[in-house]
């Protein structure tokens, strides 16, 4: 009668060992992604973001669909050459509990499912600080996958940043035009003059193209962004 090996035969010696070295790589990668978004985030508490992931992803996009490069209108500026007013139209129209939640509005994500469930239309629940998430780390794609990294990096920025830095890292990242990124940059390319000095009116117009700057143009608006405009200049009022 043949004696049994005390050792695996080499298949099975290579199939552990093939899984252990994955298993390895898949536990670096995952330390790395996680080590890499925390010290980014930190890093970028304090550093102008030079750019974002929606703003590649348009190069992306122009690349992709007529192989030329169209350059991004985009211009940082810092808290206080803000006015005040873009400040308070963007969470009028945006994100009305911004300095209460902690990221996410419940509220908001339990009142879009029961319209949903009572057979209204799903209403996006995004808060401010997951738009920053979003259009700072990720592109426009929607998975499971990129639904888990919005929720880990709008957990990031809201413990590692202010409330006050999320919403002035929003105001020069969002979108307010084709390839116009920033409240300097549509200040200038809409009223000829800088953020700190648009008015109340200006500032609710602005914010009320941001759910698609695309089809919502500030320089042509239509009566739909006007009478939103008015709305976002009733709620600035009340808050």
């Amino acid at each position: 009668m043949a004696r049994q090996s005390r050792y695996p035969n080499n298949s099975n010696f290579r199939s552990l060992s093939i899984k252990a070295i994955l298993r390895k790589t898949m536990l670096y990668l995952l330390f790395t992604l996680l080590a890499s978004s925390v010290g980014l985030c930190v890093l970028l508490r304090w550093v102008p973001a030079p750019t974002s992931a929606f703003m590649v992803y348009r190069h992306f996009e122009d690349l992709r669909d007529d192989g030329a490069f169209k350059a991004i209108k985009y211009s940082w500026i810092g808290a206080k050459k803000i006015s005040p007013y873009a400040c308070s139209a963007v969470i009028a129209a945006e994100d009305q509990r911004f300095f209460q939640h902690s990221g996410f509005d419940l509220n908001s994500i339990q009142s879009s499912i029961d319209v949903y469930m009572d057979g209204g239309r799903l209403r996006g629940a995004s808060t401010i600080s997951q738009q920053v998430a979003k259009n700072l780390f990720l592109t426009p794609s929607k998975s499971l996958v990129r639904k888990g990294l919005e929720v880990w990096f709008t957990l990031l920025i809201e413990l590692l940043w202010s409330k006050e830095r999320i919403l002035v890292v929003y105001l020069n990242i969002a979108e307010f035009g084709d390839h116009l990124f920033g409240i300097e940059a549509a200040s200038q390319h809409y009223f000829g003059i800088h953020a700190n000095q648009i008015s109340r009116s200006q500032a609710a117009l602005l914010a009320a193209t941001l759910p698609n700057p695309i089809l919502l143009r500030a320089a042509q608006p239509s009566n739909y962004l006007l009478k939103r405009q008015r709305w976002i200049l009733r709620q600035m009022q009340n808050q």
